[in-house]
């Protein structure tokens, strides 16, 4: 079974609002749109996140409804959101990023070293021959 997401809980197997964390989530909605950052529109909801938990937040589309969870955000406000996120990224100059990670070189060519053990066991010999193996990056 897959995490439930913030503002509901399963009672008997079907997913149900759960009033007092929905009414948080409601009010993370108002407050970023009144301006607010993410982690302080969160705090000030009464709840305890980070920035990105509360971005994440924002942007769960199961709150507009779907074919298991009710909804507890109406669509004109989910997008409100949406574009206000946009916007404010924007702004900060956070749209353009580009990775920074590398992408890793993987070995695409293999050499094996002098087989120089021999075990009854096939197993064995497999995990002892496996291990001679060394691989280039062409």
């Amino acid at each position: 079974m897959g995490h439930t997401p913030f503002g509901y809980r399963i009672e008997n197997g079907v997913a149900v609002i759960d009033e007092d964390t929905a009414g948080k989530l409601r009010m993370l909605y108002a407050n970023y749109l009144n301006g607010m950052s993410l982690k302080n529109a969160a705090n000030d909801a009464g709840i305890e996140t980070f920035h990105d938990s509360a971005k994440r937040l924002l942007m769960t589309e199961h709150y507009l409804g779907d074919d298991f969870y009710p909804a507890i955000i109406d669509k004109e406000t989910f997008d409100r959101v949406q574009t206000e996120r946009i916007k404010r990224a924007a702004a900060l100059g956070r749209l353009d990023r580009k990775s920074t990670r590398k992408t890793p070189k993987i070995p695409t060519q293999f050499s094996i070293g002098a087989i120089m053990e021999h075990y009854d066991n096939p197993a064995t010999q497999a995990e002892y021959v496996y291990g001679l193996l060394k691989g280039e990056v062409v």
